[in-house]
């Protein structure tokens, strides 16, 4: 297990305005595949430079060259993958490729049956309809970390927790489908992508993988 750097999870930085850079490839590594499984905070962005004073995983990952395959916004926490394997990242990035990924969600509200049936249906978005998707109620996960700042809530509204798991990576997703039924997410976390899981993992550190390419 992999300690973060001396940034506190969640410490923020001066606010600059978002850049979306493309994700890079891994250079061709004739040793093991290394995946590093990442429990990124809150506040956090999924890349290792930013031109603003903002947390990258520069603050909290040693491990050399190593790419994030796949991306989770700055204000969502949980698990990011990372790997020195160029073809493990296309097959985790590509939309072909059809790999489930699984969402806790902490939601304004307590989503009634049929917002909880029209998210596993599918919902219209503004880029169009989303695939089918599992969605379940479930309890606040137990091991869950505090949020640094917390989340705002409203006195008079109560929150629940559901499970969404997804295909797609849309940007946004999981938010906007939560907002198309009514329900706004105040939480997200990334559970699970493919086989890997934030299990035994704590908040800002990560662990390695290594590998037979085969």
């Amino acid at each position: 297990m992999h300690q973060r750097n001396n940034r506190a999870p969640g410490q923020a930085r001066t606010q600059k305005p978002r850049q979306n850079r493309p994700l890079r490839r891994p250079k061709s590594d004739k040793g093991p595949r290394r995946v590093v499984l990442f429990n990124k905070p809150f506040d956090v962005l999924s890349q290792f430079t930013d031109g603003g004073n903002r947390a990258t995983l520069a603050d909290y990952i040693t491990e050399p060259g190593v790419y994030a395959a796949g991306r989770l916004d700055r204000d969502s926490e949980g698990l990011l993958l990372l790997t020195n394997d160029g073809s493990l990242q296309a097959k985790l990035t590509q939309p072909g490729k059809k790999t489930t990924k699984t969402y806790y969600v902490q939601v304004e509200g307590e989503p009634s049956d049929d917002a909880l049936q029209a998210l596993r249906d599918g919902v219209t978005l503004n880029d169009g309809p989303t695939l089918p998707a599992k969605v379940e109620r479930i309890a606040e996960p137990h091991w869950l970390w505090p949020r640094n700042p917390p989340i705002r809530e409203r006195k008079a509204i109560p929150t629940s927790w559901i499970s969404i798991t997804i295909i797609e990576g849309r940007n946004r997703q999981v938010r906007r489908m939560t907002a198309h039924v009514g329900y706004p997410t105040l939480r997200l976390i990334r559970y699970r992508i493919g086989n890997w899981t934030l299990d035994g993992l704590a908040n800002g550190e990560y662990r390695v993988i290594t590998q037979d390419k085969g």
